[in-house]
């Protein structure tokens, strides 16, 4: 009884969530989750190397945002010889542009390498572009962190920015 409890207040605090953080402004919904690819060999090892991922977001008009992003490179889908990478953020701006079915959007992550390294605080910037498999996507950049590792698209800036990702299964939207 008590978790039909918790499970329905979670519902209704998720319905009520766009309008109260709008304040009576429209806002966007992003929304999502599944696997991709990077449509190639980042890390040498002979795999096509791709993500899992999740997303939960609510932009408001003025450039505000609230909701969770979720980056995972698990064991099933190798990426640059680890076991495990997870990016996993909340997130606090973004902007959307509904017509052209993309957003962007940025926040806080802790970043997870698997191997008993933990980094908390670490800013992230995701572009997403609506769509299920072979039409969606997602791009992730790490910001002030890993720049130069394998993987990493612009070495020399500063940040570790992953090459665009195409959704092999799952799906965003943005409504």
């Amino acid at each position: 009884m008590r978790r039909l409890l918790v499970v329905a207040l979670v519902l209704a605090a998720a319905i009520a969530l766009p309008a109260a953080l709008a304040g009576g402004l429209a806002s966007t919904v992003v929304n999502g989750g599944g696997q991709g690819t990077f449509g190639g060999d980042f890390d040498g090892d002979g795999s096509v190397d791709g993500t899992h991922f999740g997303i939960g977001v609510v932009l408001s008009a003025g450039g505000g945002a609230q909701g969770h992003f979720l980056c995972l490179m698990a064991g099933n889908v190798p990426f640059l010889g680890l076991k495990l990478m997870q990016v996993e953020g909340r997130v606090t701006a973004g902007s959307a542009d509904v017509a052209a079915g993309t957003a962007s959007f940025s926040g806080v992550a802790r970043v997870n390498l698997g191997n008993g390294v933990i980094f908390t605080g670490v800013p992230f910037r995701v572009f997403v572009r609506a769509g299920g498999p072979g039409t969606g996507g997602v791009t992730l950049t790490v910001v002030g962190a890993f720049d130069g590792v394998p993987g990493d698209t612009a070495p020399g800036n500063g940040n570790y920015d992953l090459p665009a990702e195409t959704i092999t299964s799952g799906q965003i939207t943005i409504h």
